[in-house]
Order: structure tokens, then sequence, then C-alpha cells
């Protein structure tokens, strides 16, 4: 893992937080994006934690150079404020989720351990703010959305439109008389028929076809 940030005291912190953990092992850190590049590919670690805003290269653009290169690490991007509209824009790059930089350690922990395993870390509460800045207003129906999600079953279907109305796991299968392991099985098989990483990019093929 390396931990980017601008802030020093962020960096002993996560360290701190992070590197007790057996399984966990931080193997550098960099201070803004542009070092972080460097680190990176030469250090090839599984997970990122990078902060949105830093001087010289902020996340945002550090996400989408990363995402672009062949074997990309796991990026979990750090912010303070859960209404960043840079942290919903890395979202749509394809960062692999985001942690608030006060989320308690343990879940920070659980986080990051989710993340290189490949699942999308993304708390209800944040996720439901995100989704509903990433879908709101309207605009033209995309052919291409409603062709790329008749390839999902009747079932998928409601899970995905229920994931656009920013509903967390249980509350889907709350509503939809399923298992919370039923539905983050077809959240997997959802993002992979529709080539997405996460819910938000998941939502947005969802408003595309105009079934919100």
């Amino acid at each position: 893992m390396v931990i980017v940030d601008d802030d020093a005291m962020v960096r002993t912190g996560l360290r701190l937080i992070l590197g007790g953990e057996p399984d966990l092992d931080i193997v550098g850190e960099a201070e803004d994006g542009l070092r972080a590049m460097d680190v990176i590919r030469d250090l090839r670690p599984d997970v990122v934690l990078l902060d949105v805003r830093m001087p010289n290269q902020d996340g945002l653009t550090t996400t989408e150079l990363r995402r672009a290169r062949p074997g990309p690490p796991r990026i979990l991007v750090l912010t303070t404020f859960d209404a960043d509209d840079m942290v919903l824009r890395a979202l749509r790059l394809g960062a692999d989720g985001f942690l608030l930089k006060d989320t308690p350690p343990p879940r920070m922990i659980e986080a990051v351990r989710a993340v290189a395993k490949g699942d999308p870390v993304l708390s209800p509460s944040v996720a439901r703010q995100v989704i509903a800045a990433a879908t709101g207003g309207s605009g033209p129906f995309l052919p291409t959305a409603r062709e790329e999600l008749s390839r999902l079953t009747e079932r998928e279907l409601e899970v995905a439109v229920e994931v656009a109305h920013g509903r967390s796991n249980a509350e889907i299968a709350a509503r939809l008389y399923m298992s919370v392991a039923t539905v983050k099985a077809n959240i997997t098989r959802i993002f992979a028929k529709l080539g997405t990483d996460n819910r938000v990019q998941a939502a947005m093929k969802v408003r595309d076809a105009g079934l919100l």
C-alpha cells in the first residue's frame, strides 16, 4: 500500500492506524500526485490511499492517469468532506471508493482490506449523496445505455435501479425480498456486465437509460 497526502501529519496518522495490521504492508508514501506517480510506478502497490486536494497534481488527475495505465492499483480516495465534487469526479473516473479522513480506525482498516480484494468502498450515507449528485437533473436518454442495460437479467435490473436511487445493500434486500449476500452477488454481476467499477458509474448508466 502507498499513502499519498500533502499533510505529513495525516500520512503519519494513517501509517500508525494501518501499519500495525499484519496483513497490511505500507511500502511507501508521497506528498503530492506527481511524486505519487513515480512511487506507484516503482513500488507497484496493490492499493493507493490518495488525497483529493494536493499541490502540483491533485488526486483526480492522478486517478485518471493511473487508471489509464496497464495493471493499475486499487485507488481509495481520501477526503475531508463527503460532498466534495472532486470525489464524485474521481468515482466517475474509476476510483474504487473513498473514505472520509475522520473515518474510525476499525472502519478504515476494513475499507482498505475490502478494496484490496476488489470490493468497492462507499458508505451508504455518502453513497446516497454522491449518487444523487451524479444522477440529478435530466438529459437526453442514450440508446447505448439502454442497450447496455439489456444485458442484465430482470432481477439484476431491479437491483441496478435500486442502486441508482442510492439505497444500501440492506435496504435493497428488504425492498426486493432478497438476502444481503444475494444483493451483493447481483451487484457484482451488474458491474461486470456494464463494465463499471462502482455504484456511481452503474447509477449513471441507469439514469442515461431513462430508468429514474
